[in-house]
């Protein structure tokens, strides 16, 4: 079972990566080609920038808590903890995009409302790996 829930972190933190990287370079190519959908939208640019970034590092987090978790996590904890940073990976940057998605120029979409339950997510993962450090 624990190893299973250090493949899953590992399998997610590649997954957001390879999602994420080519997201950051297809929003460059937007900006550089000036496709207006992007440009006009100040809270669309600012929301998926946010998405591209928190899903590279998030998947970044991933990658490292699989790297070190059957050394350093107590083996009671491996599964909750991962499935919490698991969770909380994938909602935090999908808020994100999702919050630029037919969003009003002031405000996000209620998309973004996903960002904090992430967070709530990756708090606990984050806790609960902590207090499980040995």
């Amino acid at each position: 079972m624990n190893e299973l829930a250090v493949t899953k972190a590992l399998r997610t933190g590649w997954i957001l990566l390879a999602v994420s990287l080519p997201l950051g370079l297809t929003l460059e190519a937007l900006h550089g080609l000036k496709v207006q959908v992007y440009l006009a939208g100040e809270m669309r640019r600012e929301m998926w920038r946010l998405a591209h970034a928190h899903g590279t590092i998030l998947g970044l987090l991933c990658l490292l808590f699989a790297a070190l978790a059957e050394k350093h996590v107590a083996a009671s904890a491996r599964a909750s903890t991962s499935r919490n940073l698991r969770v909380g990976a994938v909602l935090m940057p999908l808020g994100f995009f999702l919050g630029g998605v037919l969003n009003s120029e002031g405000d996000p979409s209620l998309g973004v409302l996903l960002v904090p339950l992430g967070g709530l997510f990756l708090l606990a993962g984050l806790v609960t790996a902590a207090r499980a450090a040995r």
